[in-house]
C-alpha cells in the first residue's frame, strides 16, 4: 500500500499489535497497566527506514495511551536466519491488575437471561487476512480496488483494530454488572460460546458488516457460515450483562463513541449459537481455542 498511497501504515499496524494484547487481558476483568513491545526483524536494514520506524513507535505509544497503559520498553532483535529477510515479527506482552478481585470475569456468573451486547468493530481487525491477501492477488487492481463505499481495499484491511480497554473500565467503574466478555476474533462469532457452560446464545439482531466483509464474501464465495464462523462481521467484542444493565452500558458506549447493539439473550439449552437473522444459522462447535 505504501507504493500506492505513500503511507507506511505502521502506526495502524502498531495499534493492531497493542489491541491484540490488551483486548485479551481485559476479558478477564483486568485493567492494562504496562505494555512491552517486541519488534524483531530478519535484518538490521528493516530498522533503517526512519519514516516507518517513527510511524511504528508513534503508533505503539498512542495505542498504549488508548488502552490507559504505559509503554514499558521492550526488545528489537535482529534474527537473521530465523525471520525472513525484509520481514518483521511484531508482538508484545501486557501486565494488568484485577482490582477489586470481584471483577475477575471467567464466565461463572453467566446465567440464562443475560443479554448479549455486541460492540462495533472497526472492520476486519487483525483476523482473516490470509484469505484477504489471497483475494487481492487475484484482483486486476489488487489492493487499489475500490469498495462500495469508495475506499481502497488495502486501506480497509489496514484500518486499526479498536481498543476496548477504557470502555470496559468505565463499565466497571459505573457499576455495570458484567457477567462475561469475549473478543470476536479468530473463530468469529463462535467465540460467543467460549465460556465453558452449556447455554444457547440466541442472536436476534446483527450489525451491518462493513463493506470489506461483503467484498471478501463476494470474491471468496464463502457462505454465511464461513463468514460468521471466521470473521467479526462488524462486531469486535461481546459483553454479557443482566437486562437491567443494558441501557447504562449502551449509554457508556456512546460516551466512548462505540455503538453497542443489544443483540440477543443467553438461554437454557445445549451449547450453541443461533443467529436468527441469518436463517437461524447454528454453530455448535467452538473450534480450536
Amino acid at each position: 500500500m505504501r507504493k500506492i498511497t505513500g503511507k507506511t501504515y505502521h502506526d495502524a499496524i502498531a495499534q493492531d499489535d497493542v489491541a491484540m494484547i490488551v483486548n485479551d487481558i481485559i476479558v478477564v476483568g483486568a485493567r492494562p497497566l504496562v505494555v512491552s513491545a517486541y519488534f524483531a526483524a530478519g535484518n538490521s536494514e528493516w530498522f533503517s527506514d526512519e519514516k516507518k520506524m517513527n510511524d511504528l513507535t508513534d503508533g505503539f505509544r498512542d495505542a498504549c495511551n488508548k488502552a490507559g497503559a504505559v509503554w514499558g520498553g521492550g526488545e528489537s532483535p535482529t534474527l537473521r536466519g530465523v525471520i525472513e529477510q525484509g520481514a518483521a515479527d511484531l508482538a508484545g506482552a501486557c501486565v494488568g491488575e484485577i482490582k477489586p478481585k470481584e471483577r475477575l470475569t471467567l464466565g461463572d456468573k453467566l446465567t440464562a437471561g443475560d443479554r448479549i451486547l455486541l460492540v462495533e468493530s472497526s472492520g476486519i481487525h487483525a483476523n482473516g487476512l490470509t484469505l484477504a491477501r489471497t483475494i487481492a492477488s487475484k484482483l486486476p487492481e489488487g489492493y487499489s480496488t475500490r469498495l462500495s463505499d469508495g475506499s481502497l481495499y488495502g486501506e480497509s484491511l489496514l484500518t486499526p483494530t479498536h481498543i476496548y480497554a477504557k470502555l470496559i473500565q468505565d463499565l466497571f467503574d459505573q457499576d455495570v454488572d458484567i457477567h462475561y466478555m469475549v473478543n470476536i476474533t479468530g473463530h468469529g462469532w463462535r467465540k460467543l460460546m467460549r465460556a465453558n457452560r452449556d447455554f444457547t446464545y440466541a442472536i436476534d439482531k446483527i450489525p451491518d458488516p462493513q463493506p470489506v466483509f461483503k467484498f471478501i464474501q463476494e470474491h471468496s464465495r464463502n457462505d454465511d457460515r464461513e463468514m460468521y464462523g471466521n470473521f467479526n462481521m462488524g462486531a469486535g467484542f461481546a459483553i454479557f450483562v443482566p437486562q437491567t444493565h443494558v441501557d447504562n452500558a449502551q449509554k457508556i458506549g456512546r460516551e466512548h463513541s462505540f455503538n453497542i447493539l443489544n443483540a440477543g439473550v443467553v438461554e437454557e439449552g445445549p451449547r450453541q449459537i443461533i443467529i436468527k437473522p441469518k436463517n437461524n444459522l447454528v454453530f455448535n462447535e467452538l473450534g480450536v481455542r
